[in-house]
């Protein structure tokens, strides 16, 4: 299983959401690429990483900080929030970043999806936003018809590889993961699930571990200090 600890950004500073409130924003840090630094100290090989400003109104508002922690750190680098255009795709892409996560446009604009998919392969991955199972868009502030089941069939079938899955009412809560949806979806679907949302302790890892999950993605808990990555590095490998 490859962890993922995670830098969330907006204007340009390291920052964590409680449950995806923009009204219940901690920062963290005010130099993200010093934070993926610690992370590769760390032994992590992989970050994930969301401009929340660009989930929330588009575009790339955090582009420059985005590089500048890949330029730093050299590690593998996942960026989802605002992705909505092959300009933006084709941007992230060209520049060095890894892996794009395609959010609301998964859900509003599948010729897009279909099209990045066609170009760029397994460096497109889809984001499963879940609130009260459904899937959640716009920097999760709506909830669309479409329930989580749905998503991930049709993700699957369009020929998606890799599908981040949250559990909103999970994330930034410290409260521990929702093992039941991940061992479901990893059942029911051919997809490589990377779990995000309430990992908060040592017992979560394994237990994701356990299940032989793609990906867990590490955010609140490591700024708190409940998780050691160092130590949940030397777990998964």
């Amino acid at each position: 299983m490859i962890l993922f600890p995670a830098i969330d950004i907006v204007g340009g500073k390291a920052v964590r959401l409680y449950k995806g409130d923009y009204g219940q924003m901690t920062v963290y840090s005010d130099n993200p690429a010093q934070i993926a630094l610690d992370f590769k100290a760390c032994g992590a090989t992989h970050i994930h990483i969301v401009d929340l400003e660009g989930a929330r109104d588009g575009g790339t508002p955090n582009l420059e900080t985005v590089l500048e922690i890949k330029k730093q750190s050299g590690l593998y680098c996942e960026i989802g929030g605002g992705i909505r255009s092959m300009e933006v795709v084709d941007h992230y892409l060209d520049a060095g970043i890894d892996r794009v996560i395609l959010g609301t446009a998964a859900i509003t604009d599948e010729v897009f999806l279909k099209k990045a998919i066609e170009k760029y392969g397994e460096r497109i991955a889809v984001g499963a936003d879940i609130r009260e199972g459904f899937i959640a868009v716009k920097g999760w502030l709506e909830r669309s018809q479409v329930t989580a089941d749905e998503f991930f069939e049709k993700m699957q079938n369009l020929g998606v590889r890799t599908i981040i899955c949250t559990d909103i009412n999970r994330d930034g809560v410290m409260a521990g993961t929702n093992l039941h949806l991940y061992r479901t979806m990893s059942r029911r679907y051919h997809v490589d699930i990377t779990a995000s949302g309430g990992v908060s302790s040592m017992d979560d890892v394994k237990a994701l571990q356990e299940m032989n999950m793609y990906g867990a993605i590490i955010g609140k808990a490591y700024y708190t200090g409940a998780i050691d990555l160092r130590e949940a590095v030397k777990a998964v490998q």
